[in-house]
């Protein structure tokens, strides 16, 4: 459990060992390795007794040494480009506790963008971590076989990456069922001009949501009316907008791959075009954010259960840790529609549909149709 004994730039003082925990409490070394190992087998009056001695001593067991015995660091590496997206805010600190709950640290790495992920998993892997969980970013094919020859198993959070799909597990949100709920939402409430706000272009989570979008359109039959990209940001919503509302076949609803655009499309069309919402325009985002409750927007959004896409993460790299090759997988989370006040809805008595609980994605059938109200 000790390996080191002497503390650099202490004089030479010694560190307290287990050694030392050892004597106060009048038991063997190998006991107080135990009483400090998760489930091991130590009686409660010794682990009591040892517990004590090492706070008399002033002891705390070394990780890191732990770990060059047992080859394992107990440290997961997390990477994460977009950090000022709510969304993946939101997501960081539920990875973080679903790690600590489970006795793992995260180590977290922030890219500048997502070309700097490589060299990051390249760092990454020289703390030995035990396993990354990669969010808002992708990886190259390289860095995945990598990563596998090191029998270090990667999850990929909300991206799909057909390249190296082998090498890593993935687990998203059912984006092409959101955009089916989002499609049969509006077309249900009479909307015939319908607009997609893209995020940025090749990404999974926006392709996705995108291809479910239209896909339940059709099954309406109807089509998009325009398009745009805002590269998932309040400002690229607000840009959009110029050009998505001053068009002369403006559209009458507008889905955004996320709610940051769906907020800054929102203000756009109240102070430029001086449109009503949802009078004029319906307009539905996707995520969730803490910023689409507010009173001001009060936005019609699908929603991703952040804490499930974390706890299926760290499921994912406790699972297959040393096996990285069995990690191929995708592990698919619902989403659910939250009506607010943003989106015209239904006509009764299709207007039953604001409980939430009834429009998830696991409840759309192959067809994307919506299920039979009531």
């Amino acid at each position: 459990m000790d390996d080191e004994i002497v503390e650099p730039g202490t004089g030479g003082r010694r560190w307290v060992t287990s050694a030392d925990v050892a004597r106060e409490a009048g038991v063997s070394r190998a006991a107080v390795s135990r009483a400090f190992t998760p489930g091991a087998s130590v009686a409660p009056e010794t682990r009591r007794r040892i517990l004590a001695a090492a706070d008399a001593v002033g002891y705390r067991p070394n990780a890191i040494a732990r770990s060059l015995n047992t080859r394992r660091s107990g440290i997961i590496g997390v990477v994460i480009t977009e950090i000022a997206n709510p969304f993946y805010a939101r997501l960081l600190e539920a990875l973080g506790i679903a790690l600590q709950e489970r006795g793992l640290m995260p180590l977290v790495s922030v890219a500048p963008d997502p070309e700097a992920t490589d060299e990051l998993l390249v760092r990454l892997l020289s703390y030995q971590v035990d396993g990354v969980v990669v969010a808002s970013a992708t990886l190259s094919s390289g860095i995945a076989a990598r990563c596998a020859a090191a029998r270090t198993p990667i999850v990929l959070v909300d991206r799909r990456a057909g390249e190296h799909g082998r090498e890593a597990a993935l687990v998203g949100a059912d984006n092409v069922g959101g955009g089916h709920l989002v499609a049969d939402l509006l077309a249900a409430a009479g909307h015939r001009r319908h607009a997609f706000l893209a995020g940025i272009e090749a990404t999974s989570t926006s392709t996705e949501r995108e291809r479910g979008f239209v896909s339940g359109l059709a099954a309406h039959g109807l089509t998009l009316t325009a398009r745009e990209v805002g590269r998932f940001s309040y400002v690229g919503g607000r840009d959009a907008a110029l050009r998505l509302l001053g068009r002369a076949d403006r559209p009458d609803a507008v889905f955004c791959a996320n709610d940051e655009m769906a907020l800054g499309l929102m203000d756009a069309a109240r102070a430029t075009f001086g449109l009503r919402i949802p009078q004029d325009l319906s307009v539905v985002g996707f995520d969730d954010t803490p910023s689409a409750a507010l009173a001001s927007y009060r936005l019609t959004t699908v929603a991703q259960d952040v804490t499930e896409l974390a706890e299926a993460a760290v499921t994912a790299v406790q699972e297959h840790t040393g096996s990285v090759a069995a990690s191929a997988r995708y592990r698919l989370i619902p989403c659910r529609l939250v009506l607010r006040e943003s989106a015209r809805l239904p006509p009764p008595p299709a207007s039953t549909l604001h409980d939430p609980n009834a429009m998830t994605t696991a409840a759309v059938p192959p067809s994307g149709r919506m299920p039979a109200a009531g």
